[in-house]
This record gives structure tokens, C-alpha cells and sequence, in this order.
């Protein structure tokens, strides 16, 4: 496997820490207000290298952090007057909701930053010993970027910028490159805080947020991670910071991968509440667009590629995967038989250009297509009615195996209530005596209860509308 390494901006071979496992740190969801489908494109990336390793035989250990203190979360439990953990709680709970919808795999932990501040200030304090850190006048400690040499590396920023930024500060989480400066580790208690706040060796006060994922990283996957994701707007200075606290820390290589997902936009345009652009999973599905089919949009693109999403676009990646679903259910009712096809060669050249695409960083796009090129000569030869018992259990265990990966399936079971399959008996009869007119009647009737009746060589097959 070949991934794109954002710390050395070229496509590496992948060789994990420990053999047979990979410990995969993911930013994950600051939560004070509802999760939009921007921060699942880039989980559902993850989901999808998390699938792919387990896919390839890999032990897989993942951490996802849950960011339930920083700048934004503090400011929204004071506008609301509302204790910090009432303002995030909700906000988790949605969450998980919601990538369960997306059909996400469980992480191995979700840490939450509240839970972690001890190991924080150790790290922190360990800083400011081996000289990386300092106490500014208004008694908050900052990281000093011009101790650690390689400051910059990950975002690849020029020299001059930073020896021209480096002698300021930061307190704020979120800042751009042009504002390069010493970025705070410990934030100071101050009334803006309000109830908001630890007392510790460090002083009364709470962590800044590059601090804690540094933290919770180390905590759960030891002191180099095989890999860290996230979308391409934690590139700096998050990712930065992580790395410059980390390896202050430790002395060692925080990451030996970086992989990060580019933007979704929404009708050409970035999203943002001020745009009326800001879509919720909810939002979605109040449009008719299940969470189904926007896993489906987005991980049939490559991670790489900023995906302009539309409802056009989605329901048309929602087609083609009922015609996949379609598909499945056509294999499924094949009838038990001898085989006139053998469908073998067509499997392994499926599997051929799935794992080749999958495995030159991620290629999607090429997996999937490789799924609908089988389509193609096994329609036909289940037309010509050339497919028996033993094809059709082969084909429904590459399907399935694929199926671990993009998930295409999940959400489409459905269950034949007895009055179609009784309607459905009653049309078979009515075609073997030719009494087309009943025939038409009974696949309205079916149409009516939610279902799509069609006639194939095989017989009948009903699918839900």
C-alpha cells in the first residue's frame, strides 16, 4: 500500500511501527454545535482507510478525540449560560448518532479532552523543563516555535515567514499562517472563561486545544503513531503544533504518516452558516437524501480531491448505487443449478483492479468502478440464464467482501411483506395464463405497498421503490 505522506508531499509505501498493526490517530468532532456533512467527509475517509486495513488482515487501533473544551465550546456555554458539560453531552450523543447512520465503524476510543487535563499538564510542564516552553506575563505558558528547529515542516512554510512572526504570541485556538507566532499550551483563568477552568501545578486555568491532542494521541497509542488524519484545514496549525509538543516531549517522530482529506463545498461555494450553505446530516434526509447515499457520494471520490456536493449530485450517486443494490439481489435470486459460466476469472480481475486502486492511496474512484465492471458480464450471463448454485455463492462472497469496505450495502435490506409476496404469487399465475391486463393490475397494486416488481428469464424479482 502507497499513501500520500503530507509531510514529504509524495505517495509512500506503508510500512506500520509494529508488524500486523496500525495505531491510527483521527481528529475528531469539536462539539458544540451539530456535526455538518463537511467534518463526515473527511470521517468517512477515515472510516474507509480504517475498513481497508481490516480489509488487508491488519489489527487496527484507532482514537478519535471528542473536543468538548476549546475557544468555540467555552463561548457557546457562555452565550447559552449553560454549564460546559450540558453544551457538549448533547452535541457527543448526536455525533455518535449520526456516524452510526453513515454506517462508520466504532473507534477503538473516543477520548474526550475534559477527561485528559492531568496528562496534559504533564506533558506541558515537561516543556516548559527542557526549555520548549515559557510563562508569558499574563501567566499563561506558550510553546517557544523557535526552540524546535524543524518548526513548520508539515505545512511547508517559508523560513523568512517565520523568522518574521516568531517573536509574537497566539492565545487563540484557531489562527492563519500569516499569523505565525509562540501558540499557548496553558491558558490563564480570565472572567471570559467563567466556570470554566482546573487548578493545577500549572495554575488555575485550562489546556489550549493543539495541547490535548497531543495528549490523548500518546496517551492511548504510544509516542509515534503509524498515522495521523484529519481534513487539510488542521494541516496548520493544529497538526503543526502537535508535532512541535510532541516531539519537544518525547524526542521522537510524533507521526510517520500524515493523510488529510480536502474540502467539500456546497453548490461551488465553501460551506458556512452565513452562506445558508451549512448542511446537517438532517438536513439531508429532510431532502429526501438518506445518510445511505451521502456515504455513497462521498466515498466513491478520492479523499483528495475537494467534492463539490449538489442534491443533484448525491441522488445520482444514490442511483448508481441501487443499481448496484440491484444487482446484488439479481445474484441473490439466482436458482440453485449447474454452471454454464464460470464466473471465477471475472471475480479475480474485480479483485485485481479493487486492491490496485485501493492500495495506490485510497484510489476509490478505480475500486469502485471495478465493481461495476463485474456487473456488466455476469448480467448478461445471468440473462442468458448461465449461472447456477456454486457462481452465484461465490459471487455474494466477493460482493460481501467488498462490501466490508464501502459499506454499499448497509441500509438496503428489506423484508417482503407477506401481502406482496401473496400479490406477487397471484401476478406469476395470472402471466402463466397469459391474462396480461391482471398481470399489469397486481404490479400497481405491489407499486402502491412500496415495491417494484420486474419480470427477468428468471422469474420475478421485487425491490423496494
Amino acid at each position: 500500500m502507497r499513501f500520500f505522506n503530507t509531510m514529504t508531499r509524495a505517495k509512500e509505501e506503508f510500512t506500520p511501527v509494529h508488524d500486523g498493526e496500525v495505531r491510527l490517530y483521527t481528529c475528531g468532532p469539536t462539539v458544540y454545535s451539530r456535526i455538518h456533512i463537511g467534518n463526515f467527509k473527511t470521517f468517512l475517509f477515515e472510516d474507509i482507510l480504517v475498513r481497508y486495513f481490516i480489509y488487508k488482515g491488519y489489527k487496527v487501533k484507532q482514537v478519535m478525540n471528542i473536543t468538548d473544551i476549546d475557544d468555540k465550546t467555552i463561548r457557546t456555554s457562555r452565550q447559552r449560560n449553560t454549564p460546559l458539560k450540558e453544551v457538549t453531552d448533547p452535541y457527543i450523543e448526536l455525533f455518535h448518532r449520526d456516524r452510526k447512520a453513515l454506517h462508520i465503524i466504532d473507534a477503538t476510543n473516543y477520548p474526550r479532552a475534559t477527561e485528559h487535563v492531568p496528562q496534559m499538564v504533564e506533558i506541558v510542564q515537561k516543556l516548559m523543563d527542557n526549555g520548549h516552553a515559557y510563562r508569558a506575563a499574563d501567566n499563561s505558558i506558550y510553546y517557544s516555535i523557535s526552540s524546535f528547529k524543524d518548526y513548520g515542516k508539515l505545512a511547508h512554510l517559508e523560513i523568512n515567514t517565520l523568522q518574521s512572526g516568531a517573536s509574537g504570541r497566539v492565545a487563540s485556538d484557531e489562527y492563519e499562517k500569516d499569523s505565525i507566532s509562540d501558540f499557548a499550551l496553558w491558558k490563564a483563568w480570565d472572567e471570559n472563561d467563567g466556570e470554566v477552568y482546573w487548578e493545577t501545578q500549572l495554575g488555575k486555568g485550562r489546556p489550549g486545544w493543539h495541547i490535548e491532542c497531543s495528549a490523548m494521541s500518546m496517551e492511548y497509542l504510544g509516542e509515534t503513531l503509524d498515522i495521523h488524519t484529519g481534513g487539510i484545514d488542521n494541516i496548520f496549525p493544529h497538526h503543526q503544533n502537535e508535532i512541535a509538543q510532541s516531539e519537544g516531549f518525547t524526542g521522537k517522530t510524533f507521526s510517520k504518516y500524515w493523510m488529510h482529506s480536502y474540502h467539500l463545498m456546497v453548490d461551488g461555494a465553501k460551506m458556512s452558516k452565513s452562506l445558508g450553505n451549512f448542511y446537517t446530516l438532517e438536513d439531508l434526509e429532510k431532502k429526501g437524501i438518506s445518510p445511505e447515499t451521502f456515504r455513497f457520494f462521498v466515498v466513491t471520490n478520492h479523499y483528495r480531491t475537494s467534492l463539490n456536493y449538489t442534491d443533484e449530485a448525491a441522488r445520482a450517486a444514490g442511483k448508481a448505487r441501487d443499481s448496484l443494490i440491484e444487482f446484488v439481489d439479481r445474484v441473490r435470486n439466482i436458482p440453485d443449478g449447474p454452471d454454464k459460466f464460470d464466473v471465477g476469472p471475472t471475480i479475480e480481475g474485480m479483485f485485481r483492479e479493487f486492491e490496485a486502486g485501493m492500495d495506490d492511496d485510497l484510489n476509490t474512484p478505480q475500486a469502485i468502478a471495478a465493481v461495476f465492471d463485474m456487473t456488466r458480464p455476469i448480467n448478461r450471463a445471468i440473462d442468458e440464464g448461465k449461472i447456477g448454485t456454486l457462481g452465484r455463492e461465490n459471487l455474494l462472497k466477493a460482493i460481501e467482501k467488498v462490501n466490508t469496505v464501502f459499506a454499499f450495502l448497509e441500509g438496503s435490506e428489506t423484508t417482503i411483506p407477506e401481502e406482496v409476496t401473496e400479490l406477487m404469487k397471484q401476478r406469476e399465475q395470472a402471466r402463466k395464463e397469459k391474462n396480461w391486463a391482471m398481470s399489469d393490475q397486481l404490479r400497481d397494486k405491489i407499486l402502491e405497498l412500496g415495491f417494484i416488481v420486474k419480470d427477468t428469464p428468471q422469474g420475478q424479482r421485487v425491490t423496494k421503490k
